[in-house]
């Protein structure tokens, strides 16, 4: 007997025609979740091909059945296919990208390979994204207008916007600029609630951020509320709070001091944005920092996208889920954030190449990421592989305060650059140097090296032994 796999969040299988009733309920539960699917008739819950009769009246009665049966309405390819034993079975694919889709008046999400009902909440939340700006609250009239913006925090953004090349106008005038980017209300006067957050000192950015003795809520050695301030502004409070308090190695490379964080800045930047980005503005919650002593949690208040999980995201070919489209999108002009649903596969990236362990948790109302200090294990075998080398390097496990200047998000470099500029400066480094100046462990420098020889970057003049780096790009 034929057998062609198993079923999975996006593939199911129906015996026949006869579960007509339910492979429509599947489909519409399968777009719910991951808007697009399979579904087979003629083939066991097994994957074993069973056949199914598959004439034109056959394949007409399923088109309308869907038809008749899913909202909104979904156009599927409705084919058959036969295989080697000369058993047939029909399949249905199809997408869609207007959830909720109920099946028989009633909205379910696809679990594992169950069909569940859709609870209020998750399909409230559905409707409020499919109905777009009309009904979304960054997109309801503030009671800001362009003179109540904090200035200083407009031009950081603006600035860094047009040194990544994604706004292209001249104008540095606000209320040019917030037009442009159409985050004024149509009396010309207010801004949208999207602007007054991004870039006035709104109450609806507020974050509490507290340090903790231990590993749980018991005793706090610091607690500090931040109540109002722009999305530009309140980012980098909370990314300094967390730098300040964060462990450093210290390390000696000639006459010149590097400092390494336990956890890499550019993840903890990513975190820190994205719960702003992808926060609920309305519900009178508040973000929050949460640092122990085994790890640091950023949590965004609003939950993760109901129905889904983060490890749907960590490959990054997920399609996004944007709570805030205007936010999220003037966010991407700045680079701050991209569209792609990428952020927690580059925050895990950077963590993987540096030996951070990083953990994405849901909870009822918040999505948690959670960063662990767990280095230091890395950071002495950095010490011994650079003692071999010659450089000289300190683990200085006591707490060091390192002020981000004002520009720090514009002046922030890949690892990439980073290691180039190394190459550059010293063609002769090893990887262990490289770590060292970069922070990130000597298997991350040689996956970054790998990577840059094969695309052409940089190439290896001479041995391995007694050979040097060109930096060609």
């Amino acid at each position: 007997m034929i057998n062609i796999g198993e079923e999975t969040e996006q593939i199911e299988f129906k015996k026949s025609t006869g579960e007509l009733k339910e492979g429509i309920i599947s489909i519409a539960s399968i777009l719910n979740k991951h808007g697009s699917g399979t579904l087979y008739f003629g083939v066991k819950n097994n994957g074993d091909v069973l056949g199914q009769e598959a004439s034109d009246k056959t394949l007409r009665s399923v088109s309308q059945a869907i038809q008749n049966h899913i909202v909104p309405a979904i156009y599927p390819v409705i084919d058959k296919v036969t295989y080697e034993d000369g058993k047939t079975a029909i399949v249905v694919e199809f997408h869609g990208d207007q959830q909720p889709y109920t099946a028989y008046n009633v909205p379910r999400i696809r679990v594992a390979d169950e069909d569940i009902v859709m609870d209020q909440e998750m399909y409230a939340e559905m409707l409020l994204i499919r109905g777009g700006d009309k009904y979304a609250w960054e997109s309801r009239v503030s009671k800001y207008t362009v003179q109540d913006i904090n200035f200083r925090d407009f031009k950081s953004y603006l600035d860094k916007a047009k040194k990544v090349g994604r706004i292209s106008f001249e104008s540095d005038d606000p209320e040019v600029v917030l037009n442009k980017l159409e985050l004024v209300a149509d009396d010309g006067i207010h801004l949208l609630n999207a602007g007054a957050v991004l870039f006035c000192d709104c109450s609806e950015t507020d974050v509490q951020m507290a340090k903790f003795a231990t590993d749980v809520k018991a005793t706090f050695t610091d607690i500090r509320r931040e109540d109002k301030g722009s999305i530009i502004g309140m980012s980098k409070i909370c990314e300094q709070y967390i730098v300040d308090a964060m462990d450093w190695k210290a390390d000696i490379i000639g006459f010149e001091r590097v400092e390494t964080p336990e956890i890499p800045v550019e993840a903890i930047r990513e975190a820190v944005i994205n719960s702003y980005g992808h926060r609920v503005y309305n519900n009178n919650q508040n973000n929050e920092i949460d640092v122990f002593k085994d790890r640091i949690e950023i949590h965004t208040t609003g939950g993760f996208p109901k129905g889904h999980t983060p490890e749907e995201y960590l490959d990054g070919n997920k399609k996004p889920i944007r709570r805030n489209r205007r936010i999220t999108g003037v966010l991407y002009y700045s680079k701050d954030m991209e569209t792609f649903a990428t952020g927690l596969k580059r925050i895990k990236d950077l963590c993987d190449e540096a030996g951070c362990k990083v953990e994405f948790r849901t909870e009822k109302d918040d999505f948690v990421v959670a960063f662990y200090r767990n280095l230091r294990d890395s950071w002495n075998d950095i010490v011994t592989s650079s003692a071999k080398d010659g450089v000289k390097s300190d683990v200085n496990l006591g707490n060091t305060t390192k002020k981000l200047p004002r520009n720090y998000q514009e002046t922030t470099k890949t690892t990439a650059e980073k290691i180039k500029e190394i190459m550059q400066e010293n063609p002769v480094a090893s990887a262990a140097q490289i770590a060292v100046k970069v922070g990130i462990s000597v298997n991350g420098v040689q996956y970054h090296i790998k990577k840059m020889k094969a695309s052409g970057e940089i190439e290896r003049v001479g041995s391995d032994r007694g050979g040097h780096w060109k930096v060609n790009n």
